[in-house]
């Protein structure tokens, strides 16, 4: 592995490292101080730090050494953490997070930042603290021979201590050897290495690469039981480490071998999660996780895992798009031989079908990956939107785990971001305004995300003063964004908040009033073949409501007649398939018309008529009515000319390829090779209809049909 490779690698973990800090310091906040979030905390920082260090990322390094000497007299209870100090670790987590990105794209950070933030953490630390203020000399690693390790002259008053050390296999598999340990353990102090052969398995079944062989080694120097975990720290996870104390005899005289030139590169990775604790541990804690669940995952070893460049994945995920593509135009071309329904390969096909769903499935899942990192950097938007306004706010998150295409999580940060500040610079009231309408000082900004009906909801909700709809009425009129006699609704008036140039502050701010955020919001969405709704209650509060697909890729669907198109709407939008009597329909005006269904009217779109499409009045006859919910008019139904089939269909891009059809979100290739539109039901529903008047649907029976 190369030096730039092991970088990177560095960078991966420390994107972990990371997402745990943030976890953990929230958690302090939750739990009172646990003393094991703290230590998970703590092992955060100082693993940023001890990878930095092999690096030479002095900056880095020192900051994140001030951050853990904190951090530390916080773990031995010399400090109680009380709201200014909480504050103050969550604005240093920001500001190492900030070193960590300078340092991933080799440019400088913000120095003058990170010189207050230090000096804030020192005002923490004792006299004895800051004397013993940790100084970095910068070591250059050569990844082709092995770097000699300093650790510094030894203190008078040795102690013995007894090392039990039990690689695994990935010790080895990651080019690790125990002896360059053992060197750098021997210049602490007298070492005795005795080999543990008791487990060695018969010669015929041996495997050099399993780590058979256990190490006893006996210590005696004069530096702490920290300093020896740190010999260890670039293979915890990759080993059993046990080290206690031994005072009751002296260390035999034995002598450590020679140590034989290496041979080939010695690596120097950045390990997975390191254990600095003081306190002796069965076990090594590998990373931020609680110590029952540390403790199951040492027993079972670390959980395999694989890193994948993202355009292998797209490629395959391209590559299953056109097998089901085929699977959809085999298909076509067995229905057009009519062989009988029992033939074997028609069994063949179905047997088909499945696999390639489960080929997508499975392809889909890699993509997969929970929204909780981008919820986490949510709480650092929440905190600096809040300086910014003079105003109090926390953030809640639920439903973290959701999980989303990777893509739709990158494309999603930049509109989160302009809500969450949205919301808490005009959703919450001042302080002083919150406790006159008798609330909390603190205003809450509430983020979730859930899965309903094969579409990922994210919710961003403040418990504010909620939309003042006569003052977003009166800036839209006086910025001529609509006509000064126009009668709108509720949720009309709400959506007045998208338009372009829109904004009801009254000065300028690193926030807002220059009319751009919402309307970036609702592209970006739309983007992402999703949509965006709004409900505000006065005095309670607002929630905006993100609807995205699971995937970008595949989808179920249902295909249909539509005046002489055949087209495909999404089946996780239709609530019901409905074919009314005419008792069940009832006209409404010139040329509007109503459903009747269980004691309620629904209102009936003429899908044809809306997207204006030749043909529709001699089409008309034999319709269908599709009962599906959407955000700006809650149940209606949609009429078409007949359900063909409900099938998987490829997502292909319109807007990349030929541009924006109102009403339809994108394309797909069918099993005869021709392309049908995939319509959007909520933008169909906005849409005006022409001045024709909708036939009569036939007198049928009333049928309703679950999808």
């Amino acid at each position: 592995m190369s030096g730039k490779a092991i970088r990177d690698t560095f960078f991966e973990e420390c994107e972990e490292l990371l997402e745990a800090l943030v976890e953990g310091l929230s958690g302090m906040e939750e739990t009172d101080n646990d003393p094991e979030v703290v230590n998970a905390v703590f092992r955060a920082v100082h693993s940023i730090k001890g990878g930095a260090g092999a690096f030479a990322l002095d900056d880095l390094v020192g900051f994140a050494h001030t951050f853990e000497t904190v951090l530390d007299k916080v773990r031995s209870r010399e400090l109680t953490v009380d709201a200014d100090l909480m504050r103050l670790f969550h604005r240093s987590g920001d500001t190492l997070a900030d070193q960590v990105e300078a340092a991933r794209d080799e440019r400088e950070a913000n120095a003058a930042q990170t010189e207050a933030l230090t000096k804030e953490l020192e005002g923490y630390l004792g006299a004895e603290d800051l004397e013993d203020t940790f100084s970095f000399d910068a070591v250059t690693l050569d990844f082709d021979t092995p770097a000699a390790i300093d650790l510094g002259p030894l203190d008078t008053g040795p102690t013995t201590y007894r090392i039990r050390f039990e690689p695994r296999r990935g010790l080895y598999d990651n080019g690790h050897e125990p002896l360059l340990l053992f060197d750098a353990l021997a210049e602490l102090g007298d070492l005795t290495v005795r080999a543990d052969p008791g487990d060695l398995p018969d010669l015929d079944c041996y495997d050099p690469a399993d780590g058979p062989l256990a190490w006893d080694l006996e210590l005696t120097t004069a530096e702490p039981e920290t300093v020896l975990h740190e010999v260890f720290e670039f293979v915890e996870g990759l080993c059993a480490l046990h080290i206690t104390i031994r005072e009751d005899a002296p260390v035999p005289d034995i002598p450590l071998p020679d140590t034989p030139e290496p041979e080939g590169n010695v690596e120097a990775p950045a390990g997975p999660d390191r254990d600095a604790t003081p306190d002796p541990a069965p076990a090594p804690q590998t990373d931020g996780a609680p110590a029952p669940a540390k403790a199951e995952r040492d027993s079972r070893g670390p959980k395999p895992t694989l890193r994948v460049d993202l355009d292998r994945v797209d490629r395959l995920i391209n590559t299953v798009g056109e097998l089901i593509i085929n699977q959809a135009m085999i298909s076509q071309r067995i229905e057009e031989l009519d062989l009988p329904t029992v033939a074997h390969l028609t069994n063949e096909l179905e047997a088909y079908k499945l696999l390639a769903r489960d080929i997508q499935e499975g392809v889909m899942a890699i993509r997969a990956q929970p929204v909780k990192p981008l919820f986490q950097r949510m709480s650092r938007i929440v905190r600096e939107a809040s300086e910014v306004t003079g105003k109090t706010a926390r953030l809640e998150t639920s439903g973290d785990s959701t999980e989303v295409d990777k893509t739709v999580i990158e494309r999603l940060a930049d509109p989160l971001t302009h809500m969450i500040r949205n919301a808490v610079d005009h959703g919450l009231e001042t302080p002083e305004g919150r406790e006159a309408a008798g609330k909390g000082k603190t205003g809450t900004i509430r983020l979730s995300a859930s899965h309903r009906s094969g579409s990922v909801f994210i919710e961003v909700a403040d418990d504010g003063a909620g939309l003042n709809r006569e003052k977003i009425l009166e800036t839209a009129t006086r910025k001529n964004l609509i006509p000064p006699d126009s009668e709108l609704t509720d949720a009309e008036i709400d959506n007045l908040l998208f338009l372009p140039g829109f904004s009801t502050a009254g000065t300028v701010s690193n926030l807002s009033g220059r009319g751009v955020g919402m309307d970036v919001v609702k592209n970006a969405v739309n983007a992402l073949g999703g949509r965006i709704s709004i409900a505000s209650v006065p005095g309670e509060g607002t929630t905006f409501t993100i609807i995205l697909p699971l995937t970008l890729a595949v989808m179920d669907g249902f295909v249909i007649s539509v005046g002489s198109q055949t087209m495909v709407i999404p089946i996780a939008s239709i609530l019901e398939t409905v074919r009314p009597s005419s008792r069940d329909l009832h006209r409404i005006g010139a040329d509007g018309a109503v459903l009747s269904v269980r004691g309620s009217y629904v209102p009936i779109v003429d899908v044809a008529r809306n997207l204006g499409l030749a043909g529709a009045e001699t089409k008309r006859g034999n319709g269908v009515l599709l009962l599906v919910h959407t955000e700006a008019s809650g149940l209606t139904a949609l009429r078409v000319d007949a359900i063909h089939d409900q099938r998987q269909v490829v997502i292909k891009s319109l807007e990349n390829n030929y541009g924006t059809i109102e009403g339809v979100s994108a394309a797909t290739i069918l099993g005869d090779g021709k392309i049908a539109l995939i319509l959007d039901p909520d933008e169909l529903v906005r849409l005006p209809a022409d001045a024709v008047a909708p036939a009569p649907l036939p007198a049928q029976r009333m049928e309703i049909r679950h999808a």
